[in-house]
């Protein structure tokens, strides 16, 4: 039986059963997760290279963007479920993966095609480092260097947080992807509690919040996980991450036409902020077919949105969407590759915080 490259246990294993020098098995680990080589490559002088299993996830399909340069992949797991990987080439040239961590999700956000799905499984830790190596190794193919990886995918982090945290131990760890921990970014709904225990075990990762209004009943219509999750609740949440970690919390806004974006909305906004350390992080709204009555907020009204809270001294910055023309774009991910083919089952134990 094959042994995942993601597995120390196994691995460690295997080195002794073959009697293998640690250098070996250390060789391996750099030419793969650091420097991203071809997988036969990084095999060729591997002893028992018919014993390792690399990847955990097929790729499907690929599409690039004609306009961005953001790369969508479809993957599937050995049993048939499909999800997504994008990869981001910004103008800045800090290349950035946006992993998956569940094929579908149970948050069910009205803007989000992923929600729409429901939930079939969570993600195990070597399906979602193995999307970290397929985009490391593309973006090398290209001389390019994988810079950030942001848990921005299908999923709630948080629903899967052993294999999360499991997955940013190996991210950051020397010995295998080396990554900094401040180029990790984990995106939630808004679960108070994993926020914090995220913040105390990995205290230099970096945290947003998916807030996008502090309305309740706006919020529990747009993120139906809210009525679980007051804002009050939320707002404790950020000040003990602003306190454990030293570092500011990215608020991302969506801002929907009619709904969310009245300088009524930014004042309220703008209050409840007060006192915290974060960053704001507008989001121009992408279509999608499952909410045909949103509407994306028309550019000047959300130029006016951002000034007022830049003119109340909150750092501000309006995000310009990559991928839209390949539905790679925020809340598009499985819009139409997904569709009559994903076997959901709810798992209770999976939809709980």
């Amino acid at each position: 039986m094959a042994v995942s490259i993601f597995d120390a246990t196994q691995m460690e294993s295997l080195r002794r059963a073959r009697r293998l020098d640690p250098e070996t098995i250390r060789r391996l680990r750099l030419h793969l997760l650091k420097r991203f080589v071809a997988d036969e490559v990084a095999l060729g002088a591997f002893p028992a290279a018919d014993q390792i299993e690399i990847h955990s996830l097929q790729v499907t399909q690929r599409c690039d963007s004609a306009i961005d340069g953001a790369t969508k992949l479809l993957l599937r797991t050995a049993d048939g479920l499909p999800l997504e990987t994008v990869i981001l080439r910004p103008s800045t040239g800090r290349a950035t993966v946006c992993v998956s961590s569940q094929v579908g999700c149970a948050a069910a956000c009205e803007f989000c095609a992923t929600g729409r799905m429901g939930i079939a499984r969570s993600l195990s830790a070597a399906q979602i480092l193995d999307q970290v190596l397929y985009a490391g190794q593309i973006l090398a193919t290209e001389d390019r260097r994988l810079r950030n990886v942001v848990f921005m995918g299908m999923g709630e982090p948080f629903h899967n947080e052993d294999a999360v945290f499991e997955t940013i131990a190996q991210l950051t760890d020397p010995a295998w992807f080396g990554l900094s921990p401040g180029k990790i970014l984990v995106s939630t709904v808004g679960i108070p509690e994993g926020m914090r225990r995220l913040a105390e075990q990995f205290p230099k990762v970096r945290q947003a919040l998916s807030l996008h209004s502090v309305r309740t009943d706006v919020r529990e219509r747009l993120i139906p996980l809210a009525k679980k999750f007051p804002l009050d609740e939320l707002h404790r949440a950020i000040t003990d991450v602003n306190r454990q970690t030293g570092a500011e919390v990215m608020i991302e806004y969506l801002l929907l036409a009619e709904i969310n974006d009245s300088m009524t909305d930014a004042a309220e906004l703008i209050v409840w902020l007060g006192g915290l350390d974060v960053h704001v992080n507008l989001i121009p709204y992408n279509t999608v077919e499952e909410a045909p009555e949103l509407e994306a907020s028309p550019p000047a009204k959300r130029q006016a949105f951002a000034r007022r809270l830049k003119d109340a001294g909150i750092k501000t910055t309006m995000r310009y969407s990559l991928g839209n023309d390949i539905a790679a774009a925020c809340g598009q991910l499985v819009r139409r590759e997904a569709r009559g083919r994903l076997p959901v089952q709810l798992i209770a134990e999976e939809t709980q915080p």
